[in-house]
């Protein structure tokens, strides 16, 4: 399948999603989505599971690209671009997409193909932090923390978010706020002055010195 009719058939699966959910998902409603025949569809996608696979695969390379083109030209700031664009939720179709990608990550402990590609989402995202974080700890701009541990925790906390404002309705602006806490109270160098010898400064090289567990709930 050429570039432009995979995209068109990428971005009918994502309105289909939001339409219909992933459990009540059939390949006639992303053919209808599409405007193509149910036909057309199977003769590059035999299942509704290879075509999600396929919608998977492009959601990890938009993702990618999303992350790759950050606002902010010091680490700070592009960690809160990173907060952006992961708690944004001003897309009115967020409810029904997220609420679709929970019925999908559901299937994930179940499905090889899900759970590869949805850890390469999350892959990206642990790459992309922790390399903000490294150069944070580099140029003095954070403290000497461990950026893999940080990066780990970080999307910890991104990810439970999101499950937990499609499962319970948990305001993604609470989660910004204690983000934001964490970052000036646990990562930012210039904060470190005000601190005791003895609080938590976020994870240290050693692993010695874990983040509060305010930061991480």
């Amino acid at each position: 399948m050429s570039d432009e009719p995979r995209e068109t058939v990428v971005r009918a699966t994502y309105r289909a999603l939001c339409a219909h959910g992933y459990a009540n998902l059939t390949m006639q409603d992303i053919a209808d989505e599409a405007d193509l025949s149910k036909a057309a569809l199977h003769y590059h996608y035999d299942t509704k599971r290879d075509l999600l696979t396929a919608f998977l695969d492009a959601l990890a390379s938009w993702y990618e690209g999303r992350l790759d083109d950050l606002d902010g030209t010091t680490p700070p700031e592009r960690l809160a671009s990173l907060f952006d664009e992961c708690l944004s939720c001003d897309d009115t179709d967020y409810p029904a997409f997220h609420t679709a990608m929970l019925e999908v990550k559901a299937q994930a402990p179940y499905e090889d193909a899900y759970r590869e590609r949805l850890a390469a989402v999350d892959d990206v995202l642990v790459a992309r932090v922790r390399e903000i974080v490294a150069d944070g700890v580099a140029d003095g701009s954070f403290r000497d923390v461990d950026p893999d541990a940080t990066a780990e925790l970080v999307v910890d906390v991104l990810a439970g978010a999101h499950t937990r404002n499609v499962a319970i309705g948990r305001s993604l602006d609470e989660t910004r706020v204690l983000l934001d806490g964490y970052v000036d109270a646990q990562l930012l160098a210039d904060g470190a002055a005000d601190d005791s010898p003895d609080d938590d400064a976020g994870p240290t090289a050693d692993g010695s010195s874990p983040p509060s567990a305010e930061a991480s709930r």
